[in-house]
């Protein structure tokens, strides 16, 4: 089920877009998917690893900090008859191949084919192993509270900081990168409104991209977590929740804000809900879930609208604000809400304070500069014309539509 996850991010960007970008939003994420498998299996498990594994560490004032994994490529260290290390690796490839589908949200209408296969294998190949390694291999993350009695360490069991907040602020590199679409902001510098075409696309992505978090939590919960397979219930539960709430209070908002409930938004709040529930979605009570998840919609409306307005960043499917602002709320939520055995609420927020920054620190500048070096060797953005054409004449030579007119020439745009 856990693929369903992938579908699911894909429908929702392809509907996000318009339609003469439909089927190059689509082959993008295959692709981007395939390369980042492909650079996770060949380089990323080896920096990754897991708990028990070899790994690099260094010796600083008189503590052990586990900062790399240190195991062989191509998954040929792993024993044949230990099904938790395999069940490891296999985590790792859904993840690493998750968190390189969501920049494509951001950078999409712009974004050449083969640079997103680029960027998709070095954020798998280095960001997200080493963010994976310290939160989820045993790394000096993880081992705040033995080290410093920060709680039980950094805890994020689905993946809110590792896989969401590292693709999201990933996503907030591209724009920087790519800069905002052709005709989104007109001469007096305000935002044009550019409606994706198929919204029955995004929110059938929601359903999809639910049961594939359902997978991931349960499997995160087993895998980092310890817990026992009896509280998979529960981490489905605590994931429905936080999905339901966070959309229904994005519908609200909107629905109070403007008089009806924008659906795309809605779309964004739902996912955002099941992105900022990851984190502790075996640590939290379903009243706390069910919290969490309301925050996350009402957040991820708010950021859409913020980013777009105030701080001119062109996101057309949300990206940024649903992984990056969910995953990062979900991260706090776990230290403020969360149930632990230690019963140190303070410590452990702490601990989750110290990831959040650890992550904005770490994969924003690392995926800005190694993303900034490729358009230096090759340009990530198409030329003007590509954009005015759409990226599916342009770079694939057919629509996704062949049989209706998709675009009209645009009038004042910069």
């Amino acid at each position: 089920m856990a693929p369903f996850s992938w579908a699911g991010l894909a429908l929702i960007n392809t509907g996000l877009g318009r339609s003469r970008n439909a089927a190059h939003s689509m082959l993008g994420s295959m692709v981007a998917i395939g390369c980042a498998l492909i650079a996770y299996f060949v380089v990323g498990r080896c920096l990754q690893g897991s708990a028990g594994e070899h790994s690099r560490i260094l010796l600083a004032g008189g503590k052990r900090w586990d900062w790399m994994g240190a195991v062989a490529p191509f998954f040929s260290g792993l024993p044949p008859a230990d099904a938790r290390p395999w069940l490891t690796a296999w985590m790792g490839c859904l993840s690493a191949s998750l968190a390189a589908l969501i920049p494509l949200g951001s950078g999409m209408e712009r974004w050449r084919l083969n640079a997103i296969g680029a960027s998709s294998g070095i954020l798998a190949a280095v960001t997200f192993p080493v963010i994976a390694h310290w939160a989820w291999a045993g790394g000096w993350l993880a081992t705040l509270g033995t080290n410093f009695g920060l709680g039980v360490g950094f805890v994020d069991t689905g993946g809110s900081g590792v896989i969401q907040a590292t693709g999201g602020l990933t996503a907030l590199a591209m724009v920087w990168i790519l800069g905002p679409r052709r005709g989104k902001y007109g001469h007096d510098g305000m935002p044009m409104a550019i409606p994706g075409h198929n919204v029955v696309y995004t929110l059938s992505g929601c359903v999809l991209a639910l049961a594939g978090w359902i997978a991931l939590n349960g499997a995160g919960a087993v895998l980092f977590a310890r817990a026992d397979v009896a509280r998979i219930p529960l981490v489905a539960v605590n994931t429905i929740l936080g999905a339901g709430g966070a959309g229904l209070a994005a519908a609200v908002l909107t629905r109070v804000r403007f008089g009806r409930p924008d659906a795309s938004l809605t779309a964004n709040g739902w996912v955002g809900g099941l992105v900022a529930t990851s984190a502790g979605c075996v640590n939290l009570p379903p009243a706390a879930a069910l919290l969490t998840g309301l925050v996350a919609g009402l957040l991820v409306t708010f950021s859409v609208e913020v980013l777009e307005l105030r701080l001119d960043v062109d996101d057309p499917g949300g990206s940024i604000s649903v992984h990056a602002i969910g995953g990062i709320w979900g991260l706090l939520a776990v230290g403020l809400l969360g149930r632990f055995s230690s019963g140190d609420a303070a410590g452990q927020t702490l601990a989750q304070l110290v990831g959040i920054a650890t992550l904005i620190g770490f994969a924003l500048p690392v995926a800005w500069g190694l993303n900034l070096l490729l358009n230096r060797i090759a340009p990530q953005r198409v030329p003007r014309d590509g954009e005015r054409q759409g990226m599916d004449l342009y770079e694939l030579g057919a629509g996704a539509y062949p049989d209706f007119v998709t675009h009209s020439e645009d009038f004042g745009q910069r």
